[in-house]
């Protein structure tokens, strides 16, 4: 475990790919919690759990070298877009042109806050 954390805080790219699977996580473990009915079903409750862990440590993991405000903005953006893209994509929330265009609004903003990054001082 401790090789993979040096492997992610020795590099910029994986501390941000870490941040975007923990954001894709996030859009998992927000659709299985909707899907649990209320932890009222086993499997979606059991998805819920593992994906709320895994995004969270992927989450904490970048935080040791991506700023706390940046890697928060952008987890919540990946995993907010993603969350309403899907329920787009499967019908379970409608399609209009101002959703889809707030949403690449929102991932404009998420990749502005990328492309601004300033180096975090240890």
């Amino acid at each position: 475990m401790s090789s993979l954390i040096s492997a992610v805080t020795a590099s910029p790219a994986a501390s941000w790919a870490v941040l975007a699977a923990s954001g894709l996580l996030e859009a998992v473990w927000a659709t299985a919690l909707s899907r649990s009915h209320g932890l009222t079903r086993l499997w979606p409750t059991v998805v819920f759990a593992l994906a709320v862990v895994a995004s969270m440590a992927g989450l904490a993991l970048a935080m040791r070298t991506i700023p706390v405000g940046t890697a928060y903005a952008v987890w919540v953006g990946i995993g907010a877009a993603t969350t309403v893209a899907y329920a787009m994509v499967t019908g379970a929330e409608p399609t209009t042109l101002v959703r889809v265009a707030l949403i690449a609004g929102l991932i404009a903003c998420v990749v502005g806050l990328k492309l601004t990054e300033a180096p975090t001082a240890h």
